[in-house]
């Protein structure tokens, strides 16, 4: 017996929900269709699973998609299309995050070359600055600054200091 309608009836000033039941054939799945449903379900969960871990290591950088749960009206088993668009939707997301962790990963590159090379030579980057975000800190800004205000500055005494910018 599986349920298959749903009616609400009063009583006694009440909503009850009543299932109609209706007798199904058991119907036993084709092997080979339980196979390519075992296989995509093996595939979207280890989609699932890098995209959570690549999410969760480039965070707050890293975005997936803002997209809106779709409803497929209510709890049910998805049919093989259904399986190979959720897990093909899982690929293309991936693909795009992993796209912006490596741009964010080479905007990180640049700027920490760029700050090692404002702590060596410092009075060659008079006023350069580094967000602490842009080499994965959190906040802050390096900056290259006249040691002792006017007076270093034309004695051309230059120092990298961190800001703290921190609310």
């Amino acid at each position: 017996m599986v349920p298959t309608d749903t009616r609400l009836v009063l009583t006694d000033g009440v909503f009850t929900a009543q299932l109609d039941a209706v007798d199904v054939p058991a119907r036993h799945a084709d092997p080979g269709e339980r196979g390519a449903r075992d296989t995509l379900r093996t595939q979207i969960r280890r989609l699932e699973h890098e995209l959570s871990m690549l999410i969760v290591g480039a965070f707050p950088h890293v975005r997936p998609r803002d997209q809106a749960a779709e409803s497929l009206g209510g709890p049910r088993l998805l049919s093989l299309g259904e399986l190979e668009r959720v897990r093909d939707e899982l690929v293309d997301e991936l693909r795009d995050v992993e796209r912006q962790a490596h741009e964010r990963a080479e905007i990180e590159r640049r700027s920490r070359a760029r700050l090692q090379r404002m702590a060596l030579e410092p009075a060659h980057h008079k006023f350069a600055r580094v967000e602490a975000r842009d080499v994965g800190g959190i906040c802050g800004v390096w900056q290259v600054r006249p040691r002792f205000g006017l007076l270093g500055m034309l004695a051309g005494w230059w120092e990298l200091k961190l800001s703290s910018g921190c609310p």
